[in-house]
């Protein structure tokens, strides 16, 4: 009887604290309650032990202390700062302003696109682009001087063979080699120039190839001569460091290769083919060919060459040929118009190629040949730094390269359309007092502002001085 009467007992307590919860749980709450349930209910600490915690000099249950006007912080939207636009804002994700020109840009050119069609019609015609590199089919002039110049790159690792072994002297290598450079330009550009067989597309093609071959040579000879000297003076360390570099440049089952080992035919045709200018006895090689890379390299060559032709065709050449009327009554408002009309046009068939050539065909060129160094866009071929070691000043440096660089460009067009305008040539050195101007009054952003002005119109109006200049000497005469 007793334990019945001890557990009814409980029975009881128990019911009587269910109830008296329930009954706590209808009474209306006091200020102080009502104010603390919303912070209980989402887990926040009582304020009480928040207090009590400071004043013990405790660290509240919370994450982190909070200010006397917690609930002022947390009910104000507004604090001290910049405007968004303001450049003292910081702020620098203008992805949408860019997605949004990117928009603009392609609704803008597809409305003058299709302005083109309406206007002209179909224009592009690939059989005419045959024509632009043969007159005779029978005929390959231009062929015939890219396969000569392998005559160049013979004579060439002869005089190195030569020197590594004494043969010749240095004097005398010197000599071997600088008639062979100055060779390799003179004779196409006669060629060129003498033979009217030879097209101004396939002219410029065939002395694109023998300004790369001049300056890889250039850069191979004074390779060799710094390791005949390093070798001479018995540095070895430093020979190690030129021409047998550290291990990690090598993949299994390949070898360093020292000099004179490096004057070889296959050594010697590796870097004739290699996209690069500056030649080393070891270059850094790939691990193995990736066939999808090299078949998406492949197809970007042929699509981007594709559309080029197609936007020179039905873009360019229209808005050339209406130019010329404009260029003889010299009407300085439709010269402008048209320049303008022909810089969106020129300035981005000139992207497309830098894309197509600096990407897409030295890529697949690359992977052929596991050439490991992708920096195409870097230095191509030093000549600025060994002017300064050998005591030049900047300034006499940087204009020997704008001259060496505006010489090769005048040397492209004006040759093959067989003119002498030195309009690219005025163009490449005229980038020295701007470079001068951008780098003492300008920049940042308004800097680079300008250089992309310059390149945006100072490109279509050589285009313009070119053509109008070739117009005039070849038909000109046969309209009249």
């Amino acid at each position: 009887m007793g334990d019945l009467n001890s557990a009814e007992t409980i029975t009881r307590k128990r019911r009587s604290t269910l109830s008296s919860a329930k009954g706590s749980s209808l009474q209306p709450l006091s200020d102080s309650h009502a104010a603390a349930s919303p912070r209980q209910s989402l887990g926040d600490p009582n304020p009480e032990d928040e207090s009590r915690d400071r004043r013990e000099g405790n660290k509240p249950k919370g994450d982190k202390w909070r200010p006397k006007n917690d609930i002022g912080a947390r009910l104000s939207c507004h604090k001290t700062q910049q405007s968004l636009l303001s450049s003292a804002s910081g702020y620098s994700n203008y992805r949408g302003v860019l997605n949004w020109c990117v928009v603009m840009l392609v609704l803008s050119n597809a409305r003058l696109f299709l302005e083109n069609l309406l206007k002209y019609g179909v224009l592009v015609d690939p059989v005419q682009v045959v024509s632009l590199f043969l007159k005779d089919p029978y005929s390959w002039p231009a062929a015939c001087l890219v396969i000569v110049s392998n005559v160049f790159i013979v004579v060439a690792l002869y005089t190195e063979r030569q020197l590594s072994k004494g043969s010749f002297s240095e004097r005398v290598g010197f000599l071997v080699h600088f008639v062979n450079l100055a060779v390799m330009l003179t004779f196409p550009a006669a060629v060129v120039l003498v033979l009217p067989s030879v097209t101004p597309v396939g002219g410029a093609f065939a002395l694109g190839i023998y300004t790369i071959l001049f300056l890889k040579l250039y850069s191979y000879k004074d390779v060799n001569l710094w390791c005949r000297e390093l070798s001479t003076v018995k540095a070895r360390k430093l020979v190690r460091s030129l021409s047998c570099p550290t291990p990690h440049h090598f993949h299994r089952g390949e070898h360093k290769v020292c000099y004179p080992g490096n004057l070889t035919i296959r050594d010697m045709y590796y870097f004739v083919f290699a996209p690069t200018l500056c030649y080393e006895l070891n270059f850094p090689r790939s691990p193995e060919i990736r066939m999808s890379f090299l078949l998406r390299r492949l197809f970007e060559m042929f699509f981007f060459i594709q559309v080029l032709v197609g936007l020179t065709q039905q873009w360019m050449i229209p808005i050339i040929q209406s130019s010329m009327k404009p260029l003889e009554d010299m009407d300085l408002s439709r010269m402008t118009e048209r320049l303008l009309r022909l810089a969106v046009p020129n300035h981005l068939l000139w992207l497309m190629f830098f894309y197509w050539f600096f990407h897409s065909s030295m890529n697949f060129t690359a992977e052929l040949l596991r050439f490991g160094d992708r920096q195409f866009y870097k230095d191509w071929w030093h000549f600025y730094k060994p002017l300064l070691r050998k005591g030049f000043s900047k300034i006499a440096s940087q204009s020997a390269v704008f001259f060496l660089s505006a010489f090769f460009h005048e040397y492209l067009v004006s040759v093959p359309l067989r003119m002498f305008r030195l309009w690219a040539f005025t163009g490449m050195m005229a980038q020295l007092p701007l470079a001068w101007f951008v780098g003492r009054f300008l920049r940042g952003n308004y800097g680079n502002a300008a250089v992309w002005i310059s390149i945006i119109i100072g490109q279509p109006f050589a285009v313009l001085m070119y053509v109008h200049d070739y117009y005039v000497m070849h038909y000109k005469q046969e309209d009249v």
